[in-house]
């Protein structure tokens, strides 16, 4: 049996060659996106369906209403933010890095 040792070509690089990767979000950083995402698709949503859904029972309209808002934040509008903060994290770094040098 052989082993590929890290020199080989097409080994994977050692962390200290790889550039430094900012962290994830923390925790707090996910739910305050995780809720501006939310908030306004839940406002919105309620004034979209309200005059439809007046007599309706206030579980199922929670339940039509979340029903199209999870997916929504989930798959469309968490991402595009989390992905803007990623991009405002990397700018500041980088106008920190060049400040440093």
């Amino acid at each position: 049996m052989s082993s590929i040792s890290p020199t080989t070509p097409g080994a994977a690089a050692t962390p200290a060659a790889a550039p430094s990767a900012p962290s994830a979000p923390s925790v707090h950083v996910r739910a305050v996106i995780t809720w501006l995402a939310i908030f306004p698709l839940v406002a919105i949503g309620m004034i979209l369906i309200g005059p439809v859904s007046e007599s309706w029972h206030p579980v199922l309209r929670a339940f039509v209403l979340t029903l199209v808002v999870v997916p929504l934040a989930v798959y469309l509008v968490v991402p595009r933010l989390l992905g803007a903060y990623g991009a405002v994290r990397r700018s500041r770094a980088a106008r920190r890095d060049q400040g440093a040098h």
